[in-house]
Parts: structure tokens; sequence; C-alpha cells
């Protein structure tokens, strides 16, 4: 994290009132964390930091393209994103997390660094499927497109198919369907 320390915010000196930072993300940054999803982009981070008495809330919006690539044929691509997340920072006895936007800090925290946040949301926004745009119009072969639910049971969908197959089947048969009908 020495190479984040850009991404530092003294919390302790700031005046209660509205701040702004300005970030730019790329390769360099995602260097940093290891196994990451994304290996390079180019976004604009601003973050804005609203100190008050007993609260921080900080706004991030993050914009730009980051490298992906397609799950399909190997392509390397860019993929657009726009995030908008705000964190909430809140004193108290001890530092622990109560949620993904609550977070507690002791009044002793004299730095917040928001690198590990950025990372965070833009990892967030990678799509599950990652698919080339020249693809995206494209049928999957390997999905249908179409499915279905159904609450009937296995018994109720092996009557339907004897039932379809009836129209087809000699009469010959019939008398034997009905033997097996009596057990």
């Amino acid at each position: 994290m020495k190479n984040l320390a850009h991404f530092d915010i003294d919390i302790y000196k700031l005046a209660n009132k509205q701040y702004k930072y300005q970030y730019q993300i790329d390769k360099s940054f995602f260097d940093n964390f290891e196994n990451s999803l994304v290996k390079t982009g180019k976004l604009n981070a601003e973050v804005t930091f609203d100190k008050q008495e007993n609260l921080i809330t900080v706004i991030f919006d993050i914009k730009g393209e980051i490298e992906l690539e397609c799950d399909r044929s190997l392509e390397k691509f860019d993929y657009p994103i726009s995030i908008h997340e705000k964190v909430l920072y809140q004193y108290g006895e001890e530092e622990q997390e109560l949620s993904d936007e609550i977070i507690i800090i002791t009044a002793n925290t004299q730095k917040i660094n928001v690198a590990q946040n950025i990372y965070e949301f833009i990892g967030l926004s990678v799509p599950m499927r990652k698919v080339h745009p020249r693809y995206a119009e494209e049928e999957d072969p390997l999905v249908d497109g179409e499915i279905i639910f159904s609450s009937s049971t296995a018994k109720d969908s092996e009557e339907k198919k004897d039932e379809k197959n009836d129209d087809n089947v000699d009469p010959r048969w019939n008398v034997l369907k009905n033997l097996k009908n009596l057990n």
C-alpha cells in the first residue's frame, strides 16, 4: 500500500466542511492488488469528503473504461463503467465495519485511505459474463435463450408424456397399460 499513499486523506487536520479529491486510475493502480480481476483501465475518480462533527460522508464518482477479456473469444475490449457510491464513516469506540456502507472509526484515526474502496467498487462493476461488444447481439450457442419454470412434479410430466404418446400408440398396447395402472 506504499504506492497508494497518495490516496490517503488526512481527516485529522480537516475542518468540518466539504472537500473534493481527484484521482487518475490506470494500470499502476491495479498492479498494487494481487489477483485483480482488472489489470488495466483509464478512469477518473472524484471523491467528495463531507466532514461533520460525528460523521464523514464519502461519495465516490468513478467514470472511465477498464480492459476486460472476452469469455467467449479471449479478445481484449474496453468496458465502460460509471459508478456512484457512498460510504459513511462514524466515530465510535473501536474500529469496525458494520456494513459495506458504514464503517466505524475511532477519534484517534489520522487518515483514511480510499484506494481499497475505489478498487472494490471497480471490481464490483465487472460483469459476471464478459462478452465482447461484437458478440453481445449474437445468441450464445450454449444457451437456448429460453428458460421454462414449472411447478409440476416429475410424475405429472410422465403422465403428460404418456398422454402425448397415446395418440401414436397401437391400440393393442392400451390393454397392457390398463394392467399397469391396476397396481
